[in-house]
């Protein structure tokens, strides 16, 4: 759809995307950054740089990108005027990132104009964060008016984190380290704190006395195709719940932030990652479900198990599902049952926080004792659904049969909605800290889930096995019937 665009503020930027020609750069950077200018919502008197080691010219890379273009969805590719003018913003820069002389070269570069902000987005391997940041501190690229982006995952565990902190610490203040996690760009999750905060209607019910419990599902269909040898460092716990999972469940489970300045919504975040309850090695067996997907069928289709993908070792033991059930030890929530889970070559793709209400107190009529739920949709759209109970019938047939409220938000709002990297890049341009992540968060989160990593590292078993186009383990839907309650797609 094309939308028309609207003069964006004249400031003067300049975004440096290290790594700027791999994958993170033009599959996901450079498409939302085109779709900020197609909308206008990219600040006029910008500059993108792109930082690698290859050997090319302004004009290479220009051609580079519009050739990567063709790969995006159709809707969002731009046609020959309009990358014509986008091209104007991009140019390109070898750089040796273990060279201070590079970035010597790099400073020159930014100084010569001296833009208003500066925004060094670190699309590169996190193995490489600690030089870049040294190397950006020694050659004073570090100045009040630039910001550091870093992109997950960041570190392998919480020693591995700590000390990548410690080294951007040393260069860059924490206002100017941000900490991107693309979901929580996702327009569902921006809408939650409107939900909970701008409506009168939920906060009364948003509690134990009327949540029985809370389901999140990050779930998709592909596997790890040629990741494989990434993949196999990280798994399913590290890629996905330390990070996008939990973030999720800090903003559907904290106290109201006394205003909207970035730090407060951040303190109340940190104080749900303190109060879930910890693990220790026999909860881990008990609460924590692996898995590892095997050969099976999705789309009709017939797909390798993860130990037939490209470059994943024989024999692995990283799982590429996992499910857990928590608990927040505080008086909104305690004892309610919080059920996470996630996983490669599931079902279908699909992400969303489940709401799970009590059930009403004294049954009359015939179906009443189905609960009401909200549905927060991420993927593969985005919205919001609130199911009910209706009469159906007349006199004393009557029969409460299911029934839903529907918030599409694509059709919702006229306007071209924007995308999670689009809207996280343009905050990053603009000095906006809500939905970054602090450095104690981070932390905090690697703390809870270090206890899991170290009973699988001291455990003989291994994940358990699960079809693919399947849920996962069986396993998982044991987990939660011992509460009595199942997955959202059993019900």
């Amino acid at each position: 759809m094309r939308v028309t665009r609207r003069a964006a503020r004249n400031m003067s930027f300049d975004l440096v995307l290290f790594g700027g020609t791999g994958d993170l750069a033009w599959r996901k950077l450079m498409p939302a950054l085109f779709q900020a200018f197609r909308h206008g919502k990219l600040p006029a008197g910008g500059r993108i740089l792109a930082v690698a080691r290859d050997e090319r010219t302004d004009t290479d890379y220009r051609g580079f990108i519009r050739q990567k273009f063709a790969d995006v969805e159709p809707s969002k590719q731009p046609n020959d005027e309009e990358f014509t003018r986008f091209a104007e913003l991009l140019q390109y820069m070898r750089m040796d990132l273990s060279q201070p002389e590079h970035y010597a070269g790099l400073k020159a570069w930014l100084d010569a104009r001296a833009a208003d902000t500066v925004v060094l987005f670190l699309a590169t391997s996190p193995h490489l964060f600690t030089q870049i940041c040294a190397q950006l501190g020694a050659a004073g690229i570090n100045g009040p008016q630039v910001r550091v982006v870093l992109e997950k995952p960041l570190g392998h565990d919480l020693a591995s984190a700590q000390e990548i902190n410690r080294v951007v610490s040393a260069s860059f203040t924490e206002s100017q380290a941000l900490r991107i996690d693309h979901y929580l760009g996702k327009p569902a999750v921006q809408n939650l704190s409107a939900l909970r905060f701008g409506n009168a209607l939920f906060e009364p019910l948003w509690r134990r006395e009327s949540i029985a419990n809370v389901q999140i599902t990050l779930a998709e269909s592909l596997g790890v195709g040629t990741r494989g040898d990434f993949y196999d460092r990280t798994g399913a716990l590290r890629d996905m719940i330390q990070n996008h999972a939990l973030q999720l469940l800090t903003m559907i489970a904290m106290e109201p932030p006394s205003t909207s300045d970035a730090d407060a919504i951040r303190d109340e975040k940190l104080k749900v990652l303190k109060s879930l309850r910890p693990f220790t090695a026999e909860t881990v067996v008990r609460d924590v479900v692996r898995g590892q997907y095997k050969a099976g069928t999705v789309a009709g289709e017939p797909v390798p198990g993860y130990l037939e993908e490209q470059k994943v070792p024989a024999g692995s033991r990283t799982e590429t599902f996992v499910a857990l059930r928590t608990e927040i030890q505080n008086w909104r929530w305690a004892g309610v049952p919080f059920y996470l889970r996630t996983g490669k070559r599931l079902a279908a793709r699909d992400a969303q926080i489940v709401l799970n209400f009590r059930p009403v107190p004294h049954p009359i009529f015939p179906g009443a004792s189905r609960p009401n739920k909200l549905v927060i949709k991420l993927q593969p759209e985005d919205g919001l659904e609130l199911h009910l109970l209706a009469a159906k019938g007349a006199g004393n047939n009557e029969l409460l049969v299911p029934v839903k409220l529907d918030l599409d938000f694509d059709k919702a709002f006229a306007t071209e909605r924007v995308g999670a990297y689009e809207k996280l890049l343009l905050d990053a341009i603009a000095g906006r800290l809500n939905l970054f992540v602090r450095s104690d968060e981070q932390e905090q989160a690697w703390r809870w889930v270090e206890p899991i990593l170290d009973a699988w590292e001291s455990s003989p078993e291994g994940p358990r096995p699960y079809a693919a186009g399947s849920w996962g383990p069986p396993a998982s839907s044991a987990m939660v019937a011992r509460d009595g309650c199942v997955w959202d797609e059993e019900q």
